[in-house]
């Protein structure tokens, strides 16, 4: 939702772009019933909703400068109310996150927090009532913008509410850690402050009238009418709206303990900015407004001038572009595709087509051996459907109208007529070339050949092909809906037309594709199973597996390594782990203990303590290692050491990725990583740390990334 004056994948560091300046528009509405007069002030960047309305220096001065006009008519007596709402789609997006990047002291990050409470209070100090009228998104500094009014309406259709700091490094800076505990209890609060940026989950306008966040909730057909009629209501004392009491000091310290066992558990202190969003929620029941805004300063001052706020920054950046594919041909050769077939009818081939027919709304037809497999496949569509219409996420008639586009079938004849064709069977090389020579025999000369492997050569499945040029690689993540990566995988002889039809599906899936090169791993895979390779390599030589389990915790990773390899599956892990190995030598470790604990189906993780926490190892695994935890002489690493064998294997790896050219910049492995892997915003992905943590220049001899491009210093 920021902009930098560079293109996307580029490799120099961006400059900033000037600031586009949010305007504070303020007109007079004349309240009925001879109430008097509503100033309206709205925020309006000037552009349409493709460049979302944020808060830098310029635009909060505007603000502050129109906010003090309308305290001086208020306090004469000329106004009513004040009214503060945004250009269509929009509330405010939050603080320019170019500009906040862009600030080289701390005495300049520090005026930052302090000009945005400046602004803000007078909305909370203003000598009448003041009102929010949430017609779009209200993200950060957005939100805090309706945190400060007396009262708060929302828009019906508005989908993100949020105070995402803490996932970019920050803290609620200008008054939403304070606020946010007092307006709606302090559990709530954590959820909104700490949990929900961690999941990258924002409030839609119902959830956020639910828990308090907003007081009214009108159709978005005529909301502005309608907000301003419930205005002259509350006014006239029509409308009374009841406030929670606070929380008992009992119940806070309680709840702040929890989270911050929580925060132990999940981030293990990898991160700041949790820490000190916790720190300020703590305080916010008993501190005083001012002393309580003068921390927010502090802490947003101190984050701001942190690296992992500045990885943050990059990576959502990252993110951002991410939409606009680096490599990808150009659009208009993409071929029409009216209807696709899946083969296979499995758990990724059902979860393929479900999405194929929900986001693209073609016919799609499942494929398997026997009627008992495509039964189970389309018994998966079914009752994904009727979850998502029982939590009210779809409606009835467009499940009914999903169900009656999805088809199964024996016949491999049924994809004569399709457009595309999707393999997802087992990853067994000599069985997908096999699926290919057959669909060749049956399908047009037009129609695309997409393999969802997610480690096998896309070149050597489509060798013996007369047409090898039709076939390209479309890999998604389990769980399909869910993640938001596809690796795009051009082969030897993938044509400009099928990776273009590649791209533009990935596109109206509302995903997002990285141009990758035909590699093994590609590269999601590659750094992942590297990873998980090398945690286990170490247990092999005598590390007790609590302790390597635990090796990557200073990073911060969503959850340990052998939770998320029971995740992934330890039969696939394994597979993976022995393909890249036959591929790409003894930099990925063999394993005779995982071949045990798959063959035996041994279970990896215990159950969570409590929700929310993290699952640990089952210590038992050790016996299946050979070993007591001592190791031969020598060779068993502590968890420091474990780590750094496992940073340096990256390093090295990462190297070698863009020496091949697996993809085209260090930027697009980051991306994929964030994307596809879930690693960490604080990271930047993985290149930022790399080179913050010395790896890059120890192991390569260099940067991967420009100085100040995810970093402080220049």
């Amino acid at each position: 939702m920021t902009d930098t004056q560079t293109t996307p994948g580029a490799t120099q560091r961006p400059e900033p772009r000037a600031e586009r300046v949010t305007h504070a528009l303020v007109r007079d509405v004349e309240l009925p019933r001879g109430l008097g007069t509503l100033a309206l002030v709205t925020l309006d960047n000037g552009f349409d909703h493709t460049k979302p309305t944020t808060l830098g220096p310029g635009g909060i001065a505007e603000l502050t400068a129109a906010l003090t006009r309308l305290k001086e008519r208020a306090d004469a007596g000329e106004i009513a109310a004040v009214a503060v709402t945004g250009k269509p789609y929009f509330l405010a997006a939050g603080a320019d996150l170019t500009q906040v990047a862009s600030v080289t002291s701390r005495d300049d990050a520090l005026a930052l927090g302090r000009g945005g409470h400046a602004a803000y209070t007078l909305l909370s100090d203003m000598g009448v009532p003041t009102f929010a009228y949430i017609n779009g998104v209200a993200l950060g500094g957005g939100l805090e913008v309706a945190l400060h009014c007396t009262y708060r309406t929302v828009a019906s259709d508005v989908a993100a509410l949020a105070l995402p700091e803490t996932g970019l490094g920050l803290v609620p800076g200008w008054g939403g850690a304070y606020l946010v505990p007092r307006l709606v209890g302090v559990q709530k609060a954590l959820d909104v402050i700490l949990t929900r940026p961690a999941q990258n989950k924002p409030f839609k306008a119902v959830e956020a009238t639910e828990i308090g966040l907003a007081d009214a909730l009108f159709d978005a057909a005529d909301f502005l009418e309608q907000s301003v009629a419930w205005t002259a209501a509350v006014l006239a004392g029509e409308i009374h709206v009841e406030r929670r009491a606070l929380d008992d000091q009992a119940t806070w310290d309680a709840t702040v303990a929890f989270a911050r066992q929580r925060l132990d558990a999940t981030v293990h202190g990898s991160r700041p900015a949790p820490y000190r969003a916790l720190d300020l929620v703590a305080a916010a029941r008993t501190a005083d407004r001012d002393d309580a805004f003068a921390a927010e300063d502090e802490a947003l001052a101190d984050l701001i001038m942190s690296d992992e706020m500045r990885a943050s920054v990059y990576a959502f950046q990252l993110v951002s572009h991410g939409k606009k594919p680096v490599g990808a041909p150009d659009a208009s050769l993409a071929r029409p595709v009216t209807r696709v077939g899946i083969v296979g009818a499995g758990l990724m081939a059902a979860q393929i087509g479900l999405l194929v027919a929900q986001r693209l709304k073609v016919p799609v037809v499942l494929r398997d051996l026997d009627a008992e497999r495509v039964e189970k496949g389309l018994g998966f569509v079914r009752g994904q459907l009727d979850k998502l219409v029982s939590t009210r996420r779809m409606s009835k008639d467009d499940a009914a109208r999903i169900t009656a586009q999805v088809s199964g079938t024996t016949d491999i004849g049924e994809f004569a007529s399709c457009d595309l064709v999707i393999e997802a069977v087992t990853e067994v090389l000599s069985l997908k070339k096999r699926v290919f020579a057959e669909l060749e025999g049956v399908v047009g000369p037009e129609t695309i050949l997409a393999t969802n492997t997610s480690a096998l050569s896309v070149t050597e499945m489509a060798a013996d092909l007369e047409h090898p040029e039709r076939v390209v690689g479309i890999h998604f993540f389990n769980p399909v809906a869910a993640m938001p990566l596809v690796e795009v995988v051009r082969a030897d002889k993938t044509s400009d037309a099928a990776l273009a039809t590649a791209f533009a599906v990935t596109r109206k899936l509302r995903k997002t594709a990285v141009l990758v090169k035909d590699r093994p791993g590609f590269v999601v895979n590659r750094l992942l199973v590297l990873v998980m390779g090398k945690i286990i390599e170490a247990v092999e030589n005598g590390t007790p597996v609590e302790v390597a389990d635990h090796a990557t915790d200073p990073l911060g990773f969503p959850m340990p390594t052998f939770e998320l390899f029971d995740l992934v599956g330890p039969a696939v892990g394994l597979h993976v782990l022995q393909s890249l190995r036959e591929d790409l030598g003894d930099r990925f470790p063999a394993s005779p203990g995982l071949e045990k604990i798959v063959a035996d189906g041994t279970r990896v993780v215990l159950d969570a303590p409590a929700k929310g926490l993290p699952k640990p190892v089952d210590p038992a695994i050790q016996a299946v290692f050979d070993g007591d935890g001592t190791g031969q002489a020598g060779e068993a690493l502590d968890a420091a050491g474990v780590l750094d064998a496992t940073l340096t294997a990256l390093t090295r790896e990462i190297g070698i990725m863009l020496d091949e050219g697996v993809v085209a910049t260090p930027q697009q492995i980051d991306l994929c990583m964030i994307l596809g892997a879930g690693w960490p915003f604080h990271l930047g992905g993985i290149t930022p740390y790399l080179d913050r943590a010395g790896y890059s220049e120890r192991v390569l001899g260099r940067r991967l990334l420009p100085a100040g491009l995810a970093n402080v210093s220049a």
